[in-house]
């Protein structure tokens, strides 16, 4: 069979192979294209009515070679439908990488993630404010760190209150362009958060990043990371590996990732409805592609962000768009890509 063609309904096996050809044109890592086709291969073993029942008991994951996104092929065709999987491959389907990371970056509305000299950015509110507006965007969530954060001059809570006095006295003349108050509030050890939750309510935008202890153990940052997501509160996971992959600047020297459960985490965030940041700056690029494909597996939204600390940083949301072609985020699951008061009604949903 030829699987250049654009495939509807289709077989078990038919579904399985033609997703591993299309990750294999698109240059996708051997790992990846090698589970569709150890599944596809199994599938091909095993009579439709074994699969069927299998799906029907929650029980595919059983055989050996069938892992949770190819048992969910499986089930969506065995139901005569077009895997999700697929049509998100075919939807990108020949279409160049920097065509669609241009697409996204137009749909983008604002910037959820970013730094004023205020902690440890280097230029005023309001230059940043100007400067997201020249780019485009719609709003800008100001977004500097907590208190526990020291090295960066996190802001206790009477700072942040007196900074968020000075945003509304800057949107009073940047109107109808919009300064998001907001937070980048640490996750401690505990998956607390560090800020006051009354001055929390009052936030636009709570960006929540793990920055400390970031070898904790796998388990240990898992429950973590999970119980900080579970906090009505907080609206985006920052940065979520913490990884460094290029040196120099502020940050010194590279950083590997940190170790969790990013399956148990990206289902969390989906489950409480936590965007997964895709931080733009060259150095993080985080999540990297692996984990980011597991968070559209998940059905995770995302928010695109500069994560930017002076004014020409906040044009590296292309990095992240780009990022975001390659794995196939659907836009409609981009929260910057939303008007202001749809943003905000998503944000404030759960309080």
């Amino acid at each position: 069979m030829s699987y250049l063609g654009t495939v509807r309904c289709v077989e078990p096996v038919e579904a399985l192979r033609r997703i591993a050809f299309l990750l294999e044109r698109a240059h996708e890592p051997t790992y990846r294209v090698r589970a569709f086709r150890t599944a596809a291969d199994l599938a091909g073993r095993t009579s439709r009515d074994d699969l069927a029942a299998r799906a029907e008991a929650g029980t595919l994951t059983a055989l050996p070679g069938i892992g949770k996104v190819t048992a969910l092929v499986i089930e969506e065709a065995l139901r005569g439908e077009t895997p999700v999987y697929l049509r998100r491959l075919e939807a990108t389907e020949g279409e160049p990488v920097d065509e669609a990371a241009a697409a996204i970056r137009a749909a983008l509305k604002g910037d959820l993630h970013t730094h004023s000299d205020w902690s440890d950015g280097g230029s005023p509110i309001r230059e940043m404010a100007e400067t997201a507006r020249a780019l485009g965007h719609e709003y800008l969530a100001l977004t500097d760190h907590s208190p526990r954060l020291k090295v960066a001059n996190g802001l206790s809570a009477d700072r942040l209150r007196r900074q968020l006095d000075a945003v509304a006295e800057l949107n009073e003349s940047l109107a109808p362009f919009r300064i998001l108050t907001g937070i980048e509030v640490d996750i401690l050890e505990d998956g607390t958060l560090d800020q006051d939750s009354d001055l929390l309510d009052r936030l636009d935008v709570v960006v929540a990043s793990v920055h400390s202890n970031l070898r904790m153990d796998r388990v240990a940052m898992t429950k973590r990371m999970v119980a900080a997501i579970a906090n009505p509160r907080v609206n985006v996971l920052g940065h979520c590996t913490g990884r460094i992959v290029k040196a120099g600047g502020k940050r010194g020297g590279l950083r590997p990732e940190s170790e969790f459960d990013a399956a148990l985490v990206f289902d969390a965030c989906a489950a409480y409805d936590v965007a997964v940041e895709i931080n733009s700056r060259p150095e993080r690029l985080d999540p990297p592609k692996r984990l980011l494909r597991l968070a559209v597996e998940a059905g995770c939204r995302f928010a695109i962000d500069s994560d930017a600390h002076a004014p020409g940083q906040l044009d590296w949301q292309p990095y992240g768009c780009e990022r975001a072609a390659r794995c196939a985020v659907p836009e409609s699951q981009i929260v910057n890509a939303l008007p202001a008061g749809d943003l905000l009604a998503w944000t404030r949903s759960a309080l």
